[in-house]
């Protein structure tokens, strides 16, 4: 097994989870990711915890597309924070789980204001005769891939950069609201979002893929159809407004969204906001827009089948 936040299923875990797996035919046992919910730093430090790059499902189901057999998610509250090192590991990883061999980065902390670490961890499974298996960061472009620097780069609106130290592309979903319709009226009607728990990219316009849930027909079925997308984060400057919104425009998409949740990768950034003199200039713009992210969002399925 191996342990971790797992946030945002990065290059780096996916590194450990290749060891996991290499382990596992080795060893010919079932591999499982062990993860938390919520991050423990939303209970220790709430006013200063890091905006989730993914949610709970979302982990999951990147964790799984990586191939481990099942991914265990540990309730969090103080008192399971208030464990010690060593209690975390008879309890937890040895007494819950039986863990048989441990896969995990150099810098691994556990137990109690994160007292624990690597060579504590060797010792203990060495009593127990667990293998503890250590594999080096992760780097791209000369630093190591990491949470915290995906993190920085969709807060700066990177995000080509960003999906390319990620095993899939950058994901928010929240909730389809009515808005001002004021997309509609320039003939290029939008889902407004609301609820999103994620970190939200710098305000600008993107690329993308939007996957609107299965219809009550098809619940359980297939995968879902996913449509080009050119999605608008950030005030609506033309029109006077300050409040940041999302709204994300699916093209060919003909349906009532509203109510339901839906899902956006981001595939990449083709432009800052600005205010448009004219509804002709803003329309002409708009068109623009949605051609390039077409364009770029079929080429992204295309390599993706190919």
């Amino acid at each position: 097994m191996t342990v971790g936040n797992f946030d945002g299923v990065h290059l780096g875990h996916a590194a450990i989870v290749a060891r996991l797996l290499e382990a596992g035919r080795r060893l010919g046992l079932p591999t499982a990711a062990f993860t938390f919910d919520p991050h423990p730093a939303r209970i220790l430090r709430p006013g200063a915890a890091p905006a989730a790059l993914s949610t709970p499902d979302r982990r999951a189901e990147l964790l799984l597309d990586l191939g481990v057999d099942a991914v265990l998610v540990q309730p969090v509250d103080r008192a399971f924070l208030a464990l010690p090192a060593a209690a975390f590991y008879r309890e937890v990883l040895r007494g819950a789980v039986g863990a048989a061999a441990i896969v995990e980065g150099p810098d691994f902390r556990f137990g109690t204001d994160r007292q624990g670490d690597l060579p504590l961890l060797e010792a203990l499974a060495a009593e127990d005769g667990v293998e503890v298996i250590t594999v080096a960061p992760f780097e791209r472009g000369g630093e190591a891939v990491s949470s915290s620097r995906i993190r920085r780069l969709i807060d700066a609106g990177e995000i080509e950069a960003a999906r390319g130290l990620l095993t899939a592309p950058y994901r928010i979903d929240g909730l389809v609201v009515h808005g001002q319709a004021r997309g509609r009226t320039l003939g290029f009607p939008t889902a407004n979002l609301e609820g999103i728990a994620t970190l939200l990219p710098a305000a600008g316009v993107y690329a993308g893929l939007a996957h609107p849930p299965a219809s009550p027909a098809g619940a359980g079925g297939g995968p879902r159809t996913p449509y080009a997308a050119a999605i608008h984060i950030g005030p609506n400057v033309s029109f006077g407004a300050t409040g940041v919104t999302v709204e994300v425009h699916l093209i060919g998409f003909d349906g009532d969204l509203y109510g339901q949740r839906l899902d956006v990768d981001f595939l990449a950034r083709l432009r800052d906001t600005r205010r448009f003199e004219s509804l002709d200039d803003l329309k002409a713009q708009l068109a623009t827009d949605v051609a390039r992210a077409a364009a770029i969002a079929g080429g992204f399925t295309s390599s993706s089948r190919g």
